[in-house]
């Protein structure tokens, strides 16, 4: 009887594991930082642990991973991911002074759907300094610690 029950044990055991896996797999994801946008916080070539989240549970000061935007008309073979920090989230004062691509932005508040992101490194860095806002639907998450 043992035997049969260990028989059993083991395929729900791999089921269980195999589901932990694409859990952790979907939930996190570990990126590669490219560029030095991000210095002195991170090198380029460190790895980040980051952990999905939605806009919603931002908070200013975070760094977060963003789906970098692909020019119209060309094909993204895979993610390409980018580092920043928020300075501003949706219903935050509109930073003028500091992101001269939001001096002429209408309103006051940060707009719904919307971030306000910069680099560290604010010599090397493309973000919304030049950009404007960036949208929340590119969040992918927070970076929660730096990797070896």
């Amino acid at each position: 009887m043992s035997g049969a029950v260990a028989l059993f044990a083991g395929p729900g055991l791999l089921v269980a594991f195999v589901a932990v896996i694409v859990g952790v797999r979907r939930r996190y994801l570990v990126v590669t930082v490219h560029g030095e946008s991000m210095l002195p916080t991170y090198r380029p070539g460190e790895r980040v642990l980051v952990r999905r989240a939605r806009a919603g549970s931002l908070r200013t000061g975070q760094v977060v991973v963003l789906r970098e935007l692909v020019p119209d008309g060309q094909a993204e073979p895979r993610p390409h991911w980018i580092v920043k920090r928020v300075t501003a989230l949706p219903g935050d004062p509109v930073p003028r002074d500091t992101v001269p691509a939001l001096r002429a932005a209408a309103g006051t508040r940060v707009p719904a759907g919307h971030l306000v992101v910069l680099g560290d490194n604010p010599d090397r860095s493309h973000d919304s300094r030049h950009s404007g806002y960036l949208t929340t639907d590119r969040l992918y998450g927070v970076v929660l610690r730096r990797l070896g």
